[in-house]
């Protein structure tokens, strides 16, 4: 918001150019010295005598000479003007107020019905003093408006002494009569110097002025007339706040220049930000209520930001908002016909409408939900085992010495060479390497509502041995370019937890391939006789935790993120406005989270250590058990003679021998058995338990019940 101009020193320091004469004491030209300053009345002795050169004190003239004099005097004062026998004097430390004093040798009778009508010459000089002050640039639109309406007000007020005054001269204006023309003024302008008297005590502005006005027409119920006045007051001074509001809900433009408008713009907020900041403010802050909303605006408050905030996401998309405007849709008052109501709700239908056609239509808002939840939530399946395939050699480093380039440029690859080829936005596709685990990465985000405190869970972390040895395959993500309006909905706080997700799908698929690899390796033995072996033990292990892994994996596609999908997919459709979008966007991430053991610490720790033994154990029987030479003696024994068969056959038996009466293996072999068996158990009535707050865990525990029972 740009500074107020100042007023001209000129406006100030000339008192006859601005109303103010009469605050100063009458002094000739020739008793003032030159550069010196006039003199204040605060010092102006209200003793005049004689009445400051009359030549003799009013008592000494005959009672009617005495009104017609005091007449003369009062059509003076009723414009704020001193006369012979009636004084101004300030009051001090009050500034506009004033108080007005009669010569007290004045008849009596005459003092009293004189008196009675300084009361409205008091209000005059406050209203005159009023419409001054608040006639400056720095006291806002509002004010303006309301001291122009003032101003026409005490013009009005002006030619009705100017007629009383043509009837003194023609010798038809007694006291009494003055004192009779004089009530219909009186209780209206009274009711004004109430409100001028509050508003300058509180120098209000903007609303505030506005709810003033308001409180106070509604306070004078009783009198129509002054109701009708001070509504009409109201209307004036509220023109120029409506023309703000027309242009914020018509076009979402903040033409504030005084700052009086009830919605503030924080211009250091950024649109960029959303992809960027993970706390990113732009869309609550970037415009927002300020305190001292108008009474009668604050029911639909929220709706009138909104709508602005709508129509300036198109404005920054280069879209031309053609809003029809009707008379009827007009902002012409705040009366109380409600008639603004209508058109602010018309405004916001309007808004919310075409903002949510844009997005669903020119920026395909459901085509890239789709596109995360092929790629982020592994509903690509060929993508993602060809990327596996060819990344191995890079995932296995540590992040630090990873080459986020090649696996950008291996991502490609994997796209263009499998049905993801075909889809328009899978060059948004991006990749990164995170430098922490999952469970670290969940410690770091406060706003995630976890059952136990970042320090237990990051202690724990610590703990778990995979986190010493970390690689890629724990700390690969993939990203996703989003564009502006889009960002609204799938901001970087959201593409956060799409990540998350993702990189718990992502490691539990890695673990189920390498326990395939263990398993395949020990279907080399499968022509020999292994039973009461280690292989026939390792290969039932091996078994339970595949089914362990892969039902956990059924378990997140299939339970959790599979019908939420579907869920929020059919609730889009539906969807009014683009902030009703967002809340069911966000509500399907948290709800994912949440089922995704993301947010149960307890389990999630116990998860991610039986898929450390898991990849352990796949690790361990890849080192163990020479399943190469196996293979190879089996290939060649097809095309070998009988005795070559035989051979092979005694040299397979002799492998298995040693492999039996291998210690490090056997031992190997039961230790992975019952550490597994011990943590499969002890989430068992962790998870049976629960499911009884959590009812979406039921799946999951029947699933591992039933690996329990293979066991």
């Amino acid at each position: 918001m740009d500074p107020a101009p100042a007023t001209p020193r000129w406006n100030l320091e000339r008192p006859y150019l601005t109303g103010r004469f009469h605050q100063e004491a009458k002094v000739s030209a020739a008793s003032q010295a030159p550069g010196s300053k006039p003199f204040s009345l605060d010092s102006f002795s209200c003793s005049r005598g004689a009445g400051g050169g009359a030549g003799s004190v009013l008592g000494s003239y005959a009672v009617s000479v005495q009104e017609l004099l005091v007449i003369d005097d009062l059509l003076s004062a009723l414009v704020g003007i001193e006369g012979r026998y009636i004084s101004i004097k300030r009051v001090r430390g009050k500034e506009g107020y004033v108080v007005f004093q009669i010569d007290s040798s004045m008849d009596l009778a005459l003092q009293e019905l004189t008196r009675r009508i300084f009361p409205l010459c008091e209000d005059f000089v406050l209203a005159s003093q009023f419409v001054e002050s608040r006639s400056h640039f720095k006291t806002g639109l509002v004010n303006h408006a309301l001291a122009a309406a003032l101003r026409a007000f005490l013009l009005d007020y002006q030619a009705m002494v100017a007629q009383l005054e043509h009837q003194f001269r023609l010798g038809r204006l007694s006291v009494q009569g003055l004192w009779f023309f004089c009530q219909r003024m009186m209780s209206s302008l009274n009711a004004l110097a109430v409100l001028i008297e509050k508003a300058m005590s509180n120098n209000t502005s903007g609303s505030a002025t506005l709810n003033l006005l308001h409180s106070q027409a509604k306070a004078m119920a009783g009198d129509s007339a002054v109701r009708s006045l001070l509504e009409k007051m109201t209307d004036c001074a509220s023109a120029a706040y409506l023309r703000m509001l027309e242009r914020w809900v018509y076009e979402g433009v903040i033409d504030d220049p005084y700052g009086e408008f009830f919605i503030a713009e924080n211009k250091s907020l950024q649109k960029e930000s959303l992809t960027q900041d993970y706390d990113a403010k732009y869309w609550q802050q970037r415009y927002s209520l300020k305190d001292g909303i108008p009474s009668f605006l604050n029911n639909v408050a929220a709706t009138i930001l909104t709508t602005g905030k709508y129509l300036n996401v198109m404005r920054e998309c280069g879209h031309n908002v053609q809003v029809s405007l009707s008379e009827n849709s007009k902002l012409t008052s705040f009366g109380s016909n409600h008639q603004y109501l209508e058109c602010i709700k018309s405004a916001y239908d309007f808004a919310s409408g075409e903002l949510l056609t844009l997005m669903k239509d020119k920026y395909d808002l459901i085509g890239k939900l789709r596109s995360l939840k092929r790629y982020l939530l592994l509903d690509q399946g060929d993508f993602l085992v060809h990327f596996m395939d060819i990344a191995r050699e890079e995932l296995t480093k540590k992040p630090e010495d990873i080459s986020v380039e090649k696996l950008q440029s291996l991502v490609d690859i994997a796209l263009r060479s499998t049905a993801a080829a075909s889809d328009p936005s899978h060059e948004d596709l991006t990749c990164c390497v995170e430098r922490s685990s999952l469970l670290k990465k969940l410690t770091s985000l406060k706003d995630l509502d976890c059952a136990y405190s970042s320090d237990k869970l990051a202690a724990a972390d610590v703990d778990q041995p995979m986190t010493l040895n970390i690689t890629g395959l724990e700390t690969f993500c993939l990203g996703y370019k989003i564009p502006w309006p889009l960002s609204l909905v799938i901001s970087r706080k959201a593409l956060t937890k799409y990540q998350l997700i993702f990189r718990l799908l992502f490691h539990c698929k890695h673990v189920s391939r390498q326990l395939c690899q263990a398993w395949q390796i020990q279907q080399g033995f499968r022509s020999v006789k292994i039973l009461g072996t280690p292989i026939l033990r390792s290969s039932i292990l091996c078994r339970s935790m595949l089914k362990f892994v892969n039902s956990l994996l059924h378990y997140l596609t299939f339970e959790v993120l599979e019908p939420n999908w579907h869920s929020m997919h059919g609730r889009l459709q539906t969807a009014r406005s683009i902030d009703e979008v967002i809340q069911i966007h966000d509500f399907f991430l948290q709800k994912c989270l949440k089922e995704c053991l993301l947010l149960l610490p307890e389990l999630l720790m116990k998860v991610e250590k039986l898929k450390a033994l898991c990849l352990q154990y796949a690790t361990s029987i890849q080192l163990l058990i020479p399943s190469i030479e196996v293979a190879a003696a089996e290939s060649k024994s097809k095309s070998g003679s009988s005795r070559a068969r035989a051979k092979r056959s005694q040299d397979r038996d002799e492998q298995l021998k040693l492999a039996s009466e291998n210690v490090v293996m056997s031992q190997s072999i039961l230790k992975f058995e019952s550490e597994f068996n011990a943590e499969l158990q002890s989430l068992v009535p962790t998870l049976s338990k629960s499911s009884q707050a959590e009812p979406y865990l039921t799946h999951l525990a029947q699933c591992i019940l039933g690996v329990g029972i293979d066991q």
